[in-house]
């Protein structure tokens, strides 16, 4: 008969299977401890899927903040370049007012056409002489001789109307 060696296997030399009871129960706690490890992965792959979640929210709610901060500095950007362009072609646009006031002036002046100044200063002096009439009118109105009346100057129409 056969006797057990030490650190025999318990497997026959053709190869046959003869199960050691500590063999089978080593497997099988292994395999527990494997259905074990995927049980608590499952629970806790919950609280860290949940966790993901939060951090997930977290970061999507910074990177907001700063695309607005990004926008709103760029909207600034763009409103100072745009102001910038509308300054300069605004004063060259009062360059070329300029320019054609100056032109337009100087072809009514070859023209003789009075200038807006010329204009105001003649109907400042009509304002003096009407002035002026009316306190000699008033003089005359108050019971001053008729000879030191004013006589009216004769116009080239009177003098036509003469011949």
């Amino acid at each position: 008969m056969a006797t057990k060696q030490p650190g025999d296997s318990g497997t026959t030399p053709e190869g046959g299977a003869s199960a050691n009871p500590s063999v089978k129960d080593s497997a099988q706690q292994i395999w527990l401890a494997g259905l074990g490890a995927f049980a608590k992965a499952q629970e806790e792959g919950g609280k860290v899927f949940e966790a993901l979640v939060k951090e997930g929210l977290g970061m999507q709610r910074k990177s907001q903040v700063m695309a607005e901060e990004k926008i709103t500095e760029a909207a600034s950007k763009m409103t100072n370049l745009a102001q910038g362009i509308t300054e300069r072609a605004t004063g060259q646009w009062d360059k070329l007012e300029n320019i054609f006031e100056d032109r337009v002036a100087k072809a009514l002046k070859k023209l003789g056409v009075p200038s807006a100044r010329d204009v105001d200063l003649l109907l400042q002096r009509v304002d003096a002489l009407t002035q002026a009439v009316e306190a000699l009118s008033a003089r005359v109105d108050d019971g001053k001789p008729a000879a030191k009346r004013a006589t009216p100057r004769k116009t080239a129409a009177d003098d036509s109307s003469a011949e």
